[in-house]
């Protein structure tokens, strides 16, 4: 029964329909026709979590105060476990009292973030393409987004140079990120030093998605937003579980950074949700706490599947430059193809699926993301799909 007197919000009126929300239908009509699908369209890793951080969460269950409500800012213990690792991983020092914030998964912060500090008609700068979370949080809030476009000409980095003067002086947070999703970009220090230079300048909050800090390849090591100088005063950096620990379900993780912004963040969380299941909290510590190893490991597993996928479509007329970072292809469409017609072309003709490039923004037009989470068999079979089907650049 329609009730015609119950409306939406006009910000959800806003919103374009969320790519994966979709694909996830075309996906379940798909199978109801008996595909069998291979679906590299998300990033949710394949596989367990490691072991130890399985273990880590069996004996965290039996602890009878961790069944109650969690601390808002976190648990000491996840939030000391954060700390370490910046100092670690980047000879970053942070106070885990006030610079580092639990988080349900980074995602839910990102968003968070925008409705802490972004009012109607605040101007906030959102590169396209991006990650979808970076210009939905802002579009609930009601911001008006600047979006510069990036280019493979410009290694798909901001040129903050052809921001307008009259944007800039405006504009109240930038979002980015690096390594890119989707782009698989990397940006090199002296990226991260000229937004510095160019937020302090024009007094931007700096908000930095590090959410492929440790899927590097051949020695590449991401440089984290924080080893920059004057970089805490101004801005905030986001970091995930999800990937580099196969921990997307457990919806874990964490914003560093300027104490003044965690603490508004903190304040508007504190009235929306009571923080992440403490069991939990207790695993992510655990996986912050693994040897270097195992991140190795996990580097090796993707840059093979990488090397594999890269030399498969290579024979059906795609030079596709590695990527250094992430665990996704950018992959360029068929001449006179658009991102959308070219990935539902896949999914109807091979039952493989891929997120279209339009997803992340009109500046993802014209390429498809893949995402590498089945082992070398199963990447196989979708190159072996696509090369039946005739699917050549």
């Amino acid at each position: 029964m329609e009730n015609n007197w119950i409306h939406r919000a006009d910000r959800l009126s806003a919103l374009p329909p969320y790519v994966f929300a979709r694909l996830d239908e075309l996906k379940a009509k798909a199978r109801e026709q008996g595909l069998d699908l291979i679906d590299l369209g998300m990033g949710n890793p394949d596989g367990f979590a490691p072991e130890p951080i399985i273990e880590a969460a069996k004996q965290a269950l039996s602890v009878a105060q961790y069944h109650g409500y969690p601390p808002f800012e976190g648990t000491a213990n996840f939030r000391n476990a954060i700390a370490q690792w910046y100092q670690r991983r980047y000879d970053v020092e942070l106070s885990p009292d006030n610079e580092a914030l639990p988080l349900l998964g980074s995602k839910e912060g990102l968003s968070h973030l925008a409705l802490a500090y972004v009012n109607p008609g605040d101007t906030v700068i959102v590169p396209s393409p991006s990650y979808p979370a970076h210009y939905r949080g802002p579009a609930i809030a009601g911001a008006n987004i600047y979006a510069p476009r990036l280019s493979a000409e410009n290694n798909w980095l901001i040129d903050f140079d052809t921001i307008p003067e009259e944007v800039a002086r405006k504009t109240k947070i930038i979002y980015f990120n690096y390594p890119n999703n989707p782009t698989t970009a990397t940006a090199p220090r002296e990226f991260y030093e000229q937004a510095v230079e160019w937020a302090r300048h024009y007094q931007v909050m700096l908000v930095h998605d590090l959410a492929y800090a440790e899927l590097a390849f051949e020695g590449y090591e991401p440089t984290s937003l924080l080893e920059i100088k004057g970089a805490k005063e101004i801005g905030v950096e986001f970091h995930t579980l999800s990937k580099t620990y196969n921990m997307a379900g457990w919806r874990v993780g964490f914003v560093v950074g300027n104490s003044d912004i965690i603490q508004g963040l903190r304040t508007l969380k504190t009235n929306l949700d009571y923080g992440i299941f403490s069991v939990i909290q207790a695993a992510a510590q655990t996986a912050l706490e693994l040897p270097d190893s195992y991140i190795h490991e996990v580097q090796k597993r993707y840059q093979k599947r990488r090397d594999f996928f890269l030399e498969g479509i290579k024979k059906m007329g795609w030079d596709v430059k590695p990527s250094q970072a992430t665990m996704y292809l950018w992959i360029p469409t068929p001449r006179n193809s658009n991102s959308t017609d070219f990935a539902l072309d896949l999914l109807q003709k091979t039952g493989v699926v891929v997120t279209p490039g339009n997803a992340f923004g009109e500046g993802g037009e014209g390429y498809v993301r893949v995402s590498l989470i089945a082992d070398c068999d199963r990447l196989g079979e979708a190159l072996q799909r696509w090369e039946n089907a005739g699917i050549t650049f």
